[in-house]
């Protein structure tokens, strides 16, 4: 089954939005969502998709891509409604 996921990246220097998710990761394992930089610093990350799909895509907000720093990421409680059925925006 379809699950949800989300969860809050604090950033270090030199993390963006398009490092994080510019088809790194969401897309090519096939989820739903969207990544939005918050007004505090910190970017908000909610996914749909398959329950492994979303377990490999948390592992890998802890690291990030190489140019990036990510200081913590926190899951957050969500409704599976607020997860896009398709596509993958980020803002």
């Amino acid at each position: 089954g379809f699950v949800a996921l989300g969860v809050l990246l604090e950033r270090g220097l030199g993390a963006s939005l398009g490092e994080l998710f510019a088809g790194l990761v969401a897309e090519p394992l096939g989820l739903a969502g969207r990544a939005v930089n918050l007004a505090d610093g910190r970017v908000e990350v909610v996914a749909r998709g398959p329950a492994e799909a979303l377990e490999r895509l948390e592992a890998w907000l802890h690291q990030g891509p190489p140019s990036a720093r990510v200081d913590s990421v926190e899951r957050i409680e969500i409704d599976a409604a607020e997860a896009p059925e398709s596509g993958f925006r980020t803002g």
